[in-house]
């Protein structure tokens, strides 16, 4: 059981992201996802399952990079899903995030995408 803070809206996921990153606890990061979770990262490719994403989240928090956050876009909710997204604070493409309430309450992400960027 851990005692780490849990979203209980969607948009609090980002700032968790940040919060645990800039901790460097990846397996904070992981937790925001769901078991099933997909990522587009890195670039061109897909990590799958939380598992994954944690063993990615850890190499790259290994070099301790600065996440800042960003301001939001406006949530789109549908019963148990929303979208996520905030527009890089270098206005370079967007990110967004599919995340889905669980039983409990609580959010996590189920589809990240943290960058579009126009294909070559």
């Amino acid at each position: 059981m851990n005692n780490r803070e849990t979203a209980q809206h969607p948009e609090d996921l980002t700032r968790l992201f940040v919060e645990r990153s800039n901790a460097g606890d990846a397996e904070g990061v992981a937790l925001l996802y769901a078991e099933d979770a997909v990522m587009a990262y890195p670039p061109g490719k897909q990590t799958v399952g939380r598992a994954a994403i944690a063993q990615l989240w850890a190499e790259v928090l290994a070099h301790k990079p600065r996440f800042e956050a960003e301001q939001p876009l406006p949530t789109l909710i549908s019963g148990d899903l929303a979208l996520t997204s905030t527009p890089p604070r270098d206005g370079a493409g967007a990110r967004a995030q599919v995340v889905r309430r669980q039983p409990d309450g609580t959010w996590l992400r189920v589809l990240d995408q943290p960058e579009f960027v126009t294909p070559e």
